[in-house]
């Protein structure tokens, strides 16, 4: 039997890719999306697919924490691609979208269509620019969504519509942190916009603060349904990358109580 072809850096990156996105219970080879990157790769099978997927978790140092181990000769071959990661996130993660799109015979904005009414009348540098935060911020909320288990972190809400993923330091002011799991919150859009405009905050003990601002409006029939009533309670925490209680405190500075 023939044994198979090494991985090329681009399929590594590819495989990766879908680490980013994928829940840990979910990469095996039954799993619709393994499938489908077995398919678009060509050359690989599922099996393969999903023990690559399994390499990545053994060099995460959060499944490091909890005994995952992956064949060392697979170690070997994707911890370059993980220490990229750390040290250039932004980069990495559009490369591999990048490769995902040419492998699938498109450009990234025919591959991420959501962008491009953001595009219009952009032209050279200003257009890449752009379009590398948008295809960056959406594999973001990828992430996000699959750590959360796609549900809001306040009220449980889980329709993937109304979700963002919410930075906790913005993702103007920290380049290095943009794609930091750590560094998100999935929330649905009212309470992101609030926890954006500084009416609510999570503490370093990850319970729900309501500002002065806010609490002007207790007699509103509102108030306890949409925030009174998770005021001082924990939020849902994921099982991996929980707030950076550096980066939440961060915010906390900022709050005006």
């Amino acid at each position: 039997m023939a044994k198979s072809p090494n991985w090329t850096r681009e399929e590594l990156i590819l495989a990766f890719n879908l680490y980013l996105k994928l829940p840990f219970g979910q990469m095996h080879k039954g799993n619709a999306e393994v499938k489908k990157l077995a398919s678009i790769l060509g050359r690989r099978t599922p099996d393969s697919v999903a023990m690559r997927l399994t390499n990545f978790a053994s060099v995460d140092p959060y499944h490091q924490q909890r005994g995952v181990k992956g064949m060392s000769g697979g170690y070997n071959q994707v911890q370059p691609i993980w220490n990229e990661f750390i040290n250039n996130q932004e980069e990495l993660v559009f490369e591999s979208e990048r490769i995902l799109a040419d492998y699938q015979g498109k450009t990234i904005e025919e591959a991420h269509p959501d962008i491009e009414f953001d595009l219009k009348n952009l032209k050279g540098e200003v257009k890449e620019r752009l379009v590398k935060t948008r295809v960056n911020q959406s594999v973001f909320r990828q992430m996000i969504l699959k750590t959360y288990q796609s549900q809001c972190a306040i009220s449980g809400i889980d329709l993937p519509e109304l979700l963002v993923a919410g930075h906790i330091i913005p993702w103007a002011e920290n380049e290095r942190e943009r794609l930091n799991p750590e560094n998100g919150i999935c929330l649905s859009n009212l309470y992101d916009r609030a926890y954006e405009k500084g009416l609510i905050c999570i503490d370093t003990d990850y319970k729900l603060l309501i500002s002065r601002q806010l609490k002007e409006h207790t007699s509103k029939s509102y108030y306890e349904t949409i925030f009174g009533r998770y005021a001082g309670k924990q939020i849902t925490l994921p099982r991996q990358y929980r707030p950076h209680k550096d980066f939440l405190q961060v915010r906390l500075d900022r709050f005006v109580g």
